[in-house]
């Protein structure tokens, strides 16, 4: 939804805008095309994905770091506050094809997952090799919504004593194994659910997330704008209970006349419901499917 979100953003040619999960740039690329005098930080975990976006977005600060961290990151740049900040959650198109980064069940690759392999040692090989059965159980139902966890969870540890999970199409061919004949009817892949789940365990994608947004909500200008695109279900609760608690954050009790807390809005969401892609995005982009997008503005 690139055009949807830039119009979101409600972008001035001198503003100071942020995009906190820079990937290759694509997003970056028509911020920076509708700046003038205004300033535009980029921030990624991945190296790769930094390289790529400083080739293709020229006039980019690109910064190596998390968006968890923005507050910092912002500081250490000589930013105050921002007038936009851009979220695309969740893995980028350029990790999922490169199959040695592990993330896709279509290629087969080692079984790491992690955007940031210089910082990170916990890989989706270790957690499949050394986890319980109950903590597999757990991750899969909590990151995946799967269903057929515990199944799934067995299957990998009566497995793994045999023989180590080391790639990709290892551990596809054990949910496979482990998941009834009507499961894999199912419109999605088998496995998309596992390797979800594995890919937020790894890095620990969700715990952090209502946190950060608060902190960088506090950190826009008066006016200025927050953009979420996410792609599980999850993210977009968290998104959408964290807008909320801004915009609304009374406490008083309902049947009293007027607030006596004292809490004021700090936000207006713009989006009442979510963003999501049209037919004919969908038919250039199946990756797409999932999103949403919800935009709110500081008070």
């Amino acid at each position: 939804m690139p055009d949807e979100t830039i119009q979101a953003l409600n972008i001035k040619p001198d503003g100071v805008y942020i995009d906190g999960t820079l990937g290759g740039g694509g997003h970056a690329g028509l911020i920076m095309d509708r700046l003038t005098t205004g300033v535009l930080l980029g921030i990624d975990r991945d190296e790769n994905a930094l390289a790529s976006a400083r080739l293709h977005v020229p006039g980019i600060t690109a910064v190596h770091g998390n968006f968890h961290d923005m507050p910092a990151i912002m500081e250490a740049h000589g930013i105050g506050k921002a007038d936009g900040v851009l979220l695309d959650l969740g893995v980028s198109s350029h990790q999922l094809d490169t199959a040695e980064r592990g993330f896709s069940y279509r290629f087969d690759g080692p079984l790491d997952m992690r955007m940031n392999p210089a910082e990170n040692d916990l890989t989706a090989a270790e957690i499949v090799n050394t986890y319980s059965q109950d903590a597999l159980t757990q991750i899969f139902y909590q990151y995946g919504e799967e269903k057929y966890a515990p199944r799934i969870a067995r299957a990998i540890c009566i497995l793994r004593d045999k023989c180590p999970i080391e790639t990709t199409h290892d551990l596809v061919s054990i949910i496979e194994f482990a998941l009834p004949i009507k499961a894999k009817r199912r419109d999605k892949h088998p496995s998309m659910r596992t390797f979800m789940a594995l890919r937020i365990a790894v890095n620990d994608e969700l715990a952090p997330l209502a946190e950060a947004l608060i902190q960088i909500i506090h950190r826009l200008h008066t006016g200025g704008r927050i953009a979420v695109i996410s792609f599980h279900s999850l993210e977009d609760r968290i998104v959408k209970h964290t807008f909320r608690k801004l915009a609304h954050p009374c406490t008083c009790p309902r049947d009293i006349p007027y607030c006596v807390c004292g809490k004021k809005p700090q936000l207006r969401v713009i989006t009442r419901n979510p963003i999501v892609p049209g037919p004919e995005e969908l038919t250039q982009n199946s990756r797409a499917n999932s999103a949403k997008l919800r935009v709110a503005e500081r008070l």
